[in-house]
């Protein structure tokens, strides 16, 4: 039987004490010296002509109040002047229109900055970059999905809809997703191996959008798409992603091939970065289709998707879910056996992200990606930022409160969130980072959701 939430929310606490303190005198006494990344760029704005900049590392950028518009300068001509305060106006009216994940707490200011950010980041076909920098600038299907849940959940439903239409049309026929994308759609940057779970990331993010269609509903949030409208537009991406997820689990185990996943790396064992995306994938389909009444394969994609999860509990689960089928480290993945990716959490999934946070803290006080990633001083903030994410969702607010403020106290000095941050507590790498903008954003509207009414 579960434990009661109360005792989970207290083990996870001395958990993390416990870790804090194992973690700083490891480094204190053992640990080799922290890597050095720099910071690449501060964060974006947008300039009059709606273009996006790029803050240089370290520098300023002034902009006019509630919006991520660069404020033209008192040299400025007349018009450009105008245009940036139409821009602005326009900001302010988009979200508006909207609802800002974590209005009125001490994280509004985070939040808004990371909306407009990922709105700043869409290309006009819909493709969302995971950051303005050459090494980034391109659509991974994985922060595409993230971006496309969080605009929803948001309330800006067009924005969330146009992202899926850009991840519609680069899938291929038979439902497999490169592992990022050209921002024109038009194939692979470079040689990568495709990755299996792009597939169950594009159909949770289906299932997130239309939920969020369904939640802006009873909220009295008039959608442009019902949630069936949602399934209907996208039946083709829905059918080829559940048949290549239902072909790939066709084997005795009940398990996918291995393949890479977030980590990027080649990959001779299946991971659970992969195994747990797909199911996430499955249970979001089984919704769909009996959405849009299609019970036949609703109930497909639902024995497709308990299949799955008993060959993961049975493999994985037995192993207190590592990274590794074979066994070994946790990861960042234990949170995608947890709601809001699967739903029950699976057996013992609770159990196994509290004890992971051990292995993956680091000196400044946020995640690695995993218990077995190399000892160089560096926080992740996906990561962290997921694990707020199951948090929220596990109904232990202070946990997560507690990571999003480690996520804020860590932002740059425009205000981004970067991509890591050294062991001193310097933000290093790109900054914002799409895919942490947006698991923030669908942590703070899941606090907003739980949260007492008024």
């Amino acid at each position: 039987m579960p434990r009661p939430v109360i005792r989970r929310v207290v083990g996870l606490a001395v958990a993390l004490a416990c870790a804090l303190g194992a973690t700083a005198l490891w480094f204190a006494t053992r640990a080799p010296e922290p890597l050095h990344i720099d910071l690449y760029l501060d964060g974006i704005v947008v300039d009059h002509t709606g273009a996006v900049v790029a803050v240089p590392a370290h520098q300023a950028a002034d902009v006019i109040e509630g919006t991520i518009v660069l404020a033209p300068g008192p040299d400025a001509p007349g018009g450009e002047r105008v245009a940036a305060e139409r821009l602005a106006r326009e900001q302010l009216d988009w979200l508006a229109a909207g609802t800002l994940p974590g209005a009125g707490t001490s994280h509004e200011g985070m939040a808004r900055r990371a909306l407009l950010e990922i709105r700043a980041l869409i290309r006009a076909d819909g493709a969302l970059i995971a950051a303005a920098h050459p090494r980034w600038a391109y659509a991974w299907p994985r922060d595409n999905s993230f971006g496309a849940a969080a605009l929803a959940w948001s309330d800006h439903q067009d924005d969330a809809v146009g992202v899926l239409d850009f991840l519609a049309r680069v899938q291929a026929p038979d439902g497999t997703f490169e592992a990022r994308y050209l921002i024109d759609g038009s194939g692979p940057p470079d040689g990568r191996a495709p990755q299996t779970d792009g597939t169950g990331w594009v159909l949770w993010s289906l299932g997130q959008v239309a939920d969020a269609a369904s939640s802006g509903e009873e909220r009295g949030v008039r959608p442009s798409l019902t949630a069936a409208e949602v399934a209907g537009r996208f039946r083709a991406m829905l059918d080829r992603s559940t048949d290549r997820i239902l072909a790939l689990i066709d084997r005795p185990s009940g398990l996918p091939p291995a393949s890479p996943d977030y980590w990027e790396v080649h990959e001779d064992a299946l991971t659970l970065g992969t195994a747990a995306p797909l199911l996430a994938g499955l249970d979001a389909a089984e919704r769909l289709y009996t959405e849009i009444g299609e019970p036949q394969r609703a109930a497909q994609a639902g024995a497709g998707a308990r299949r799955l999860r008993v060959a993961i509990e049975r493999t994985f689960g037995a192993q207190d879910y590592p990274r590794s089928i074979r066994g070994g480290a946790s990861d960042a993945a234990t949170t995608f056996v947890l709601p809001p990716f699967v739903s029950p959490a699976l057996d013992g999934a609770v159990e196994a992200w509290e004890a992971s946070v051990v292995d993956m803290l680091r000196p400044a006080g946020g995640l690695a990606p995993g218990g077995s990633w190399r000892e160089d001083g560096i926080s992740w903030t996906p990561e962290t930022a997921l694990y707020a994410l199951a948090a929220a969702h596990q109904g232990d607010p202070g946990t997560a409160e507690r990571w999003l403020s480690w996520l804020s106290d860590h932002r740059t000095g425009t205000g981004s969130l970067p991509e890591k941050v050294l062991a001193g507590g310097e933000p290093a790498a790109v900054a914002p980072l799409a895919w942490t903008n947006a698991t923030v954003l669908l942590t703070l509207a899941r606090l907003d959701a739980d949260a007492p009414a008024p």
